[in-house]
């Protein structure tokens, strides 16, 4: 998962990369990242109520999916220790801790669950602002005079991170377009080797992304019962 890269709603310079909760679609529990080799970080990631060993305390949550999440816990917690997470208020999931490295914990849970309910307000309202969700998927990209496709990496209401095999000018004025979504017209904001961060002109309403987001859990659930 690469969820140290804003998608563009901001051009930060390379010392203050924001590090925000990336939430995927995946089954797959996060695995062990590669070390940070001096790079600072700007932290915003979302604060969660973990139990463990009978006491309650916080953490900060890197990302999350439907198998399990990442965390930075304020404690040390043992390799194979059962945690309890509150994902939402009222509402707990139970796990196992995978591994342990550098401070961070992979938990993976003991049942799947439905990462696009934790996206809702109570009330079942969306959020007033969406974060960045992990995909599997392909855009399609206009720049300037060249149009091809490139796997997309996550995105947001207010902009996309894609792996792209042309290379693209920061500054750029570019075109997106995603089955299920209308075409966004944005801006290249940052470049980091093959991967570019677009901020959109215009960010996509909650209730049209919520929609995309869905039919994107659907194929994958289609896809994973054909395999």
């Amino acid at each position: 998962m690469r969820n140290d890269r804003e998608t563009g709603a901001q051009d930060l310079p390379k010392k203050k990369l924001v590090e925000t909760t990336l939430y995927s679609l995946s089954t797959d529990a996060p695995s062990c990242p590669d070390r940070r080799s001096g790079e600072r970080y700007v932290s915003l990631l979302r604060v969660g109520a973990i139990t463990v060993d009978g006491r309650r305390e916080l953490c900060l949550i890197r990302n999350v999916s439907a198998g399990g999440m990442m965390i930075r816990p304020y404690s040390p917690i043992p390799v194979g220790a059962r945690i309890t997470i509150e994902l939402k208020h009222g509402e707990s999931v139970s796990g196992q801790a995978q591994w342990s490295d550098n401070g961070l914990v992979g938990v993976v849970f003991d049942e799947q669950i439905d990462v696009l309910a934790l996206l809702n307000a109570p009330g079942g309202q969306p959020r007033p602002r969406m974060p960045r969700i992990e995909l599997n998927c392909t855009a399609t990209l206009r720049h300037e005079k060249t149009v091809f496709r490139a796997p997309v990496a996550n995105i947001s209401q207010g902009g996309i991170c894609v792996n792209s095999p042309v290379d693209l000018t920061v500054g750029s004025d570019i075109v997106v377009t995603l089955s299920g979504l209308h075409a966004a017209a944005g801006v290249v904001k940052w470049r980091d080797g093959d991967y570019y961060g677009i901020g959109f002109n215009r960010v996509y309403p909650i209730s049209e992304l919520m929609q995309f987001l869905q039919m994107q859990q659907r194929e994958a659930a289609e896809r994973r019962n054909v395999a």
